[in-house]
């Protein structure tokens, strides 16, 4: 097959193609009116139905060649699966079925990614990305599910603090990590590779203002916290503010804050597939031109639009089955020595986002930076605007106190990240360089992470209280309620 010969020339077949010819690209629909029928050729498998003997080599040969070796992982689904039926070794369940998640989400993002290849290109991005961040919401909605704080029990079954982790985390690991490897492969190859403003202005214009309703919350509860008092029986304290009024104003305005998050991210992707597509389109067209390997891919057997759909619901199975089993031991992990912060900021979101950092640095490998940046930029929107809103408001249905209050510490490393990345792309090229500095950043973000002790412990939003020119901790002031009530005995 020619290195040109691909679905964008056959305008027959592609409604955007032939709406530019006819220079009425702004008016024609991204969306197709129907899934089936607007079938872009690239995505044509030149079959119809199941073939078993298709389907696991279609499977086998995965997007790439690092997808592909990501497969030799599979034994590892069935051993967590009996692991944690049959035993108790509850740290190799979670080691196992970590391991085991990293296969299941790379058939999930390549299921997903053969299923977006049938639509219209920035509306098949958009399917793609949607589904590499389906892990990401069954995760946070399983924590979110097992979070259970009794009386009594202290701090153990909070898992707010993970979930809050995991959130930034997960922005961090798309904006640091995997942009940088991308920028560093991209650039080993390329030497320079320069990228649309469009893709990223668009890109880090939006992280701004998620990260500005993000923190909002956060800077709510810094800002009053020094004038609560806590919600003691005490005859010297008698102001209304309390600590309980104010988290409860936190979350209020969490959740508020939430749904409008929510409506910016439908708003951003109504942006995408109407008013602008015909620019978006463009671009990710001329990269995928420009790609290295295009002929081989284009050569590469499909699934059908049946193996898709099956390939997706077998592999959500999985990655369902193995978040419960992982959520499940985390405790026995926290217990073990491995910190709640290190946990959700590092191990979560890179296990979770293994297979589209794969695709991406792939991507960036093959010359397409623009689609690249695409799926660095993409999911960490999205995880802004929905995934981490949609916790909040499922938390709210559920009579779960999950908020957007993060700790002081998460708050700089989100703002000092996205300035850092911000400023890279800038001036709209990259090298290996900069690839590096990022991917060196996110290891000093992973060190301090480690060294961060428990939420029960740090304090960084905690609250105190200011009594005159002396600043009393909430366990002070319970220890002498504590001793007034002895004595009163």
């Amino acid at each position: 097959m020619s290195h040109h010969g691909g679905a964008r020339h056959d305008h027959g077949n592609n409604p955007i193609a032939s709406g530019r010819d006819a220079h009425s690209n702004e008016h024609t629909p991204l969306l197709p009116t129907t899934l089936i029928g607007n079938v872009a050729h690239e995505g044509e498998s030149g079959r119809s139905g199941f073939h078993p003997r298709h389907f696991f080599h279609v499977l086998w040969l995965s997007s790439c060649t690092v997808s592909s070796w990501v497969n030799v992982l599979w034994p590892f689904v069935p051993i967590a699966i009996v692991l944690h039926f049959v035993t108790g070794a509850h740290l190799w369940i979670f080691a196992t079925s970590y391991v085991a998640m990293v296969p299941a989400a790379n058939m999930l993002g390549f299921a997903g990614q053969e299923f977006a290849r049938k639509m219209p290109k920035v509306a098949g991005i958009l399917i793609e990305t949607t589904f590499g961040s389906i892990v990401e919401i069954i995760l946070f909605i399983v924590l979110i599910a097992k979070h259970n704080v009794e009386e009594g029990n202290g701090d153990e079954g909070n898992l707010i603090p993970i979930i809050q982790a995991a959130i930034l985390g997960s922005i961090l690991t798309n904006l640091l990590l995997c942009l940088g490897l991308c920028f560093f492969f991209g650039g080993i190859r390329q030497q320079t590779e320069k990228f649309h403003a469009i893709v990223s202005e668009v890109g880090s214009g939006l992280l701004l203002v998620a990260a500005f309703g993000l923190l909002i919350p956060s800077a709510f509860y810094s800002a009053l916290k020094s004038e609560t008092v806590p919600s003691l029986d005490l005859r010297i304290l008698h102001e209304k503010f309390t600590e309980g009024k104010l988290q409860n104003s936190v979350l209020r305005i969490s959740q508020a804050t939430s749904i409008v998050l929510i409506i910016a991210f439908f708003l951003y992707i109504w942006y995408c597939a109407s008013s602008q597509h015909s620019l978006f389109d463009e671009v990710i067209e001329m990269d995928e031109h420009g790609d290295t390997d295009r002929a081989a891919d284009m050569a590469k057997p499909k699934f059908t639009l049946t193996e898709a759909i099956l390939a997706i619901v077998f592999s959500l199975i999985c990655v369902t089955l193995l978040l419960i089993i992982l959520v499940d031991k985390i405790e026995h992990v926290v217990e073990s020595g491995v910190p709640d912060q290190f946990l959700g900021l590092i191990l979560l979101p890179l296990v979770e986002k293994a297979a589209e950092h794969l695709t991406a640095v792939d991507e960036a490998w093959d010359g397409m930076i623009n689609v690249a940046l695409y799926h660095c930029l993409g999911p960490s929107i999205q995880t802004a605007l929905f995934n981490g809103p949609l916790v909040v408001i499922v938390g709210w249905f559920l009579g779960k106190p999950m908020d957007l209050n993060f700790e002081i510490f998460m708050i700089a490393l989100l703002v000092l990240s996205i300035l850092v990345v911000g400023n890279f792309l800038r001036d709209g090229e990259s090298n290996w360089l900069e690839g590096a500095l990022l991917v060196i950043v996110y290891i000093i973000i992973a060190i301090a992470a480690w060294y961060y002790p428990d939420p029960d412990v740090a304090t960084s939003n905690g609250l105190q209280v200011a009594a005159g020119n002396v600043t009393i901790s909430v366990e002070s002031l319970k220890k002498i309620q504590q001793l007034l009530g002895e004595l009163g005995n």
